[in-house]
């Protein structure tokens, strides 16, 4: 990766719409564009960081990865496991003025199980779902489900709550048109630039919950006027940025750059997010020749995990855990399971030899590679140039994130504007376990884009699911673990950990897998 050079005039891209003398607004930069609003349509981080500021959850997370009620008052567990009755804290309000009702969280919870994977679990083992009045949600289940909290507090995709005339009135593969929701922050619509400028306002009547807020859970308090997101796609630009002054805090400035910031007084870095990501290459399962497991097999051998993460890490090693499998269940036995399919590597030759014994023919592969998000495009550049080495065809399509989000939804095929891989991330917290793995499932047309079909994967997440015995448990994370180095649903490329960079004129934000905004003063 090449080294990057600091570039003036940082302040001539951050102009802004005039605000009133006095107010404090907390300047931010993502780590990628803004490109949509809906995190039920997309699960991609930045549309889910933003609806944490906008919406609410029924159960958030600790810092800890624990749920604990958040729209909720509270909640009751009868018929032997079965029947949920979950109580709505009172006093809560959407930003359109309306009351927030128990019949809105249904019709929002019934949108998410339709695109979620987590959602389909749910679906599965559900007999019905109502308001029963304005403050109860009655869920009653084919057979117990003791995990519901954490998967109703899963982030990614988050299970958000708007009013029941958006979540009804929206077809869950298309986009909402309006972003209502009850959380602590109002989203600013007049003023957002798509993939350039957002704002938003504290909501007036948010109430936040007497704990302390620890990541999505506790009390939401904002302690801004204003938070105004600066979409900044040239990373040394926003550094320069966060050195003069223009802005506060930068999600994930590139590593290469840390060493320069480190030099700033008046700069902190620091890991939020001790548990990091899985990046990951997701191959299409319906087009080929990527619908071949001895093909992706192939292309995994031609990946050097460690070449990827020093591409992503360079200039923070210590921010990177080679090798990766599917799962971080803190399990030996599971963790390493069939781990040696990315630690044996292989000639080129050898390499060949495996894309001919799968039947390859030098077909084209269409390579999503995005260019707006540097993370996912240090990545892409190391994936395409070790793949071309063997002797794939590899037509790297560059492309900005919007679009990415846009082209990875077909399943047409290639000659028709399909694709064949592209790189993604997902974070660690979801993977200690099966339940939220969203990207590990076989569950085909239900699956997540890439949509594999992979029955061997789906019999021991069912299996999973039903047992209480946690040896069981541990046997079948184990298979699971095989299983998907057997049908690779995706292509682990290793795991890490990058640093966020804040302004000392800010209170330092609470730690989690996510940034967000509440509990943040600006002195």
């Amino acid at each position: 990766m090449k080294r990057r050079t600091l570039l003036t005039g940082a302040a001539a891209v951050l102009a802004r719409p005039s605000i009133a003398a006095g107010t404090t607004t907390l300047n931010f930069v993502p780590q990628s564009p803004l490109a949509s609003l809906d995190p039920i349509w997309t699960s991609a981080q930045t549309t889910r960081n933003v609806a944490f500021m906008i919406y609410d959850v029924l159960f958030g997370r600790d810092e800890h990865m624990n749920p604990k009620p958040q729209m909720l008052e509270g909640y009751s567990i009868e018929d032997d496991g079965k029947r949920w009755v979950m109580k709505l804290r009172p006093n809560q309000w959407w930003h359109d003025g309306e009351k927030v009702l128990a019949r809105d969280c249904v019709a929002s919870l019934n949108r998410w199980r339709q695109r979620d994977p987590g959602g389909a679990t749910l679906s599965a083992r559900m007999d019905s779902l109502e308001a029963t009045d304005d403050r109860t949600i009655v869920l009653r289940l084919k057979k117990p489900f003791p995990a519901l909290p954490t998967l109703l507090s899963k982030f990614q995709t988050a299970c958000v709550m708007v009013p029941q005339r958006i979540a009804e009135g929206t077809d869950p593969y298309k986009q909402m048109a309006e972003t209502v929701g009850s959380g602590p922050f109002r989203f600013l619509s007049d003023e957002y630039v798509i993939g350039s400028h957002a704002a938003m306002i504290p909501f007036e009547k948010y109430v936040p919950r007497d704990e302390p807020a620890s990541f999505t859970s506790g009390g939401h308090r904002v302690m801004v006027d204003r938070v105004e997101w600066k979409m900044i796609p040239d990373a040394a630009t926003a550094a320069n940025a966060l050195l003069t002054g223009e802005v506060d805090w930068v999600e994930m400035p590139m590593p290469d750059l840390l060493p320069m910031l480190k030099k700033s007084p008046n700069i902190v870095l620091g890991r939020l997010d001790n548990w990091g990501f899985i990046s990951q290459l997701r191959p299409n399962h319906l087009n080929a020749p990527t619908s071949n497991p001895a093909f992706r097999r192939a292309l995994m051998a031609a990946i050097d995990q460690r070449e990827v993460m020093d591409g992503v890490m360079g200039g923070d090693p210590d921010g990177t855990v080679v090798p990766m499998g599917f799962l971080a269940t803190g399990k030996p036995e599971v963790d390493q399971a069939g781990i040696e399919a990315v630690t044996t590597r292989k000639s080129v030759a050898e390499i060949k030899q495996m894309l001919a014994d799968a039947g390859y023919k030098g077909e084209k592969l269409v390579l999503l590679h995005t260019t707006d998000q540097p993370f996912y495009n240090a990545a892409t550049q190391v994936v395409a140039d070790a793949l071309s080495k063997v002797g794939i065809n590899i037509d790297d399509q560059v492309m900005d994130w919007g679009t990415v989000l846009q082209r990875r939804a077909s399943k047409a095929p290639l000659d028709k504007g399909g694709w064949s891989l592209f790189v993604s991330v997902t974070p660690v917290p979801e993977y200690r376990d099966p339940l939220l793995a969203s990207l590990l499932r076989g569950n085909g047309k239900d699956a997540w884009i890439g949509w594999p079909d992979i029955p061997r994967i789906e019999t021991a997440y069912n299996a999973w699911l039903d047992t209480g015995d946690e040896a069981e448990k541990t046997r079948l994370e184990r298979e699971i673990q095989l299983a998907a180095f057997e049908s690779l649903p995706f292509i682990p490329l290793g795991r890490y950990m990058p640093r966020a960079a804040w302004s000392k004129g800010i209170t330092a934000p609470l730690k989690g897998p996510a940034p967000v905004f509440w509990n943040v003063s600006k002195g």
